[in-house]
């Protein structure tokens, strides 16, 4: 996914009201982005880190930029990590059209948005020819407490826990279903953040021991987009 303009640099002045960020330019001005994350975002929003932003010139946007990638000093060294939580559905089916996604191998179309479950909706339904349909939900993960050891959540995360749960019965129901966490910065293993929502971290060990599949995806990130590049495992024991 490449970025349609140049990002535009600057230096985090605040985050606040969870989708709200300051930002001085480097021209002296200091502009409010709108910040599409609503995790705590650890590690990640301190004052002063090199932040970069997309403009918004949409007649109904009220903020005229999007914040999209932070230089944040993590275990391991600095490195730019994605934080806007509406790019991972797009690299997915990005990467899905390229053939980059083995665990869909054979199928044809992403049909995204689908309601399934009690009340739920999941990112996206994968269909072909003479093959079960496949419920996928997309998790982004931009958490790095340990060098190298990407995890999710980074706050309680309720709606997703419910989504493992709702995963769980459609294989239960003879489906198939997977989660796939897109992990916004370079990592070289995933993890479930166990000690900070322990519920959600039960509910994806119950959903794979049901059956439901699971993968975990790195991207390679630059000033000019972000891109899914290759699988790394998943540690999280049974």
């Amino acid at each position: 996914m490449r970025f349609p303009e140049p990002l535009i640099e600057g230096r985090l002045v605040q985050r606040y009201k969870r989708f709200l960020a300051d930002v001085d330019l480097a021209d002296g001005t200091r502009v409010t982005a709108h910040c599409a994350n609503p995790g705590a975002m650890m590690g990640l929003n301190a004052a002063g880190n090199r932040v970069l932003l997309s403009p918004a010139d949409g007649p109904t946007r009220k903020l005229k930029y999007s914040w999209e990638l932070v230089e944040a000093d993590l275990p391991g060294g600095p490195q730019w990590v994605g934080i806007n939580t509406m790019r991972p559905n797009a690299l997915v089916a990005e990467a899905f059209a390229a053939g980059g996604l083995a665990p869909l191998d054979g199928y044809a179309a992403l049909r995204p948005e689908v309601r399934y479950g009690a009340a739920s909706r999941v990112d996206f339904v994968a269909s072909g020819e003479g093959l079960p349909p496949v419920h996928v939900e997309v998790k982004n993960c931009h958490l790095m407490r340990r060098a190298g050891l990407a995890e999710f959540p980074d706050c309680i995360a309720a709606r997703s826990a419910r989504h493992m749960r709702d995963l769980a019965e459609v294989v239960a129901a003879g489906g198939r279903a997977m989660v796939i966490v897109v992990v916004q910065m370079r990592a070289d293993a995933f993890d479930v953040a166990r000690d900070i929502d322990p519920a959600f971290d039960r509910a994806f060990r119950l959903a794979r021991a049901a059956g439901v599949e699971t993968s975990a995806y790195r991207c390679r990130i630059d000033r000019e987009g972000v891109t899914i590049a290759d699988a790394i495992p998943i540690v999280t024991p049974p």
